[in-house]
């Protein structure tokens, strides 16, 4: 049943959570047992849950003894395949005393695309779920180019959601809800509810309006919130550090109220 509400997050069945590569790489790898908390409280009672989760790039720069993260697209991908492994890693080790297993789905844009590949990733991870095995989606860096990248994991989060029919989509990121402004400017504002209907024209999400093309941050966040909104699923978008009262249907965040299907 689609959550039409953030109270009904706290009762929906299936849900997907993104979080973003500065939430749980490097200094802030603490948040992933904060975060696996969350998630777990959710499936122990019963709801479906797949975690979208960036970071294979930033976890794995300090272990290729790199002093910042690589420009070029051969390290990035190396530093991707070894960084993949450790946060997977980091996850299961975290899920551990919860019992639960995670599964790993690595994707990219062509895999959603392609008739055969979309249907093959939508049977693996409803299989992993009725197993009550938590699939950890990521793009799949090591063979991606930076022309089909999905944005920080945001569009693939509702592309994920889309996939698996999800009835809510919690997309988790540094600040606690979105504003009319930059957070920045002393006249903005934080926004509540957005209809689904709502012109955003106008509208600035960090330094980037929301018609232009963003590469991250609250301007993709905003994109792909409406696209899945728009194809009937409530989206939360709030604070890594919320996410236990998202999981709750605590009144907190911006929530994008989904599109009603005929």
């Amino acid at each position: 049943m689609t959550a039409r509400t953030r109270a009904e997050l706290a009762t929906a069945e299936r849900i997907v959570v993104k979080v973003g590569s500065s939430s749980i790489s490097g200094e802030s790898s603490w948040r992933i047992p904060m975060i696996v908390q969350a998630l777990s409280s959710a499936h122990r009672r019963g709801a479906e849950i797949i975690l979208v989760s960036s970071g294979a790039i930033a976890t794995g720069i300090p272990f290729l003894a790199l002093d910042a993260r690589p420009t070029d697209l051969a390290t990035q991908q190396a530093a991707a395949a070894v960084g993949q492994n450790v946060l997977v890693f980091r996850y299961q080790e975290a899920l551990r005393p919860f019992s639960i297993v995670a599964g790993q789905v690595l994707l990219t844009t062509g895999d959603l695309e392609n008739p055969t590949s979309r249907s093959n990733a939508r049977r693996a991870m409803e299989r992993l779920l009725s197993l009550r095995i938590l699939p950890i989606v990521n793009e799949n860096d090591t063979v991606a180019t930076q022309e089909i990248r999905f944005g920080d994991n945001d569009r693939l989060a509702a592309l994920v959601a889309q996939l698996l029919n999800a009835d809510a989509l919690v997309l988790l990121s540094d600040i606690e809800s979105l504003y009319t402004k930059p957070p920045t400017d002393p006249s903005a504002e934080p926004i509540d509810i957005i209809p689904a209907d709502a012109d955003l024209a106008g509208l600035e999400f960090g330094a980037t309006v929301v018609n232009s093309v963003g590469t991250g941050g609250a301007a993709t966040k905003v994109s792909a919130a409406r696209m899945a909104a728009a194809s009937g699923i409530g989206v939360l978008v709030t604070s890594a550090d919320l996410v236990s009262k998202a999981l709750e249907g605590v009144e907190i965040g911006t929530w994008f109220e989904p599109r009603v299907q005929d």
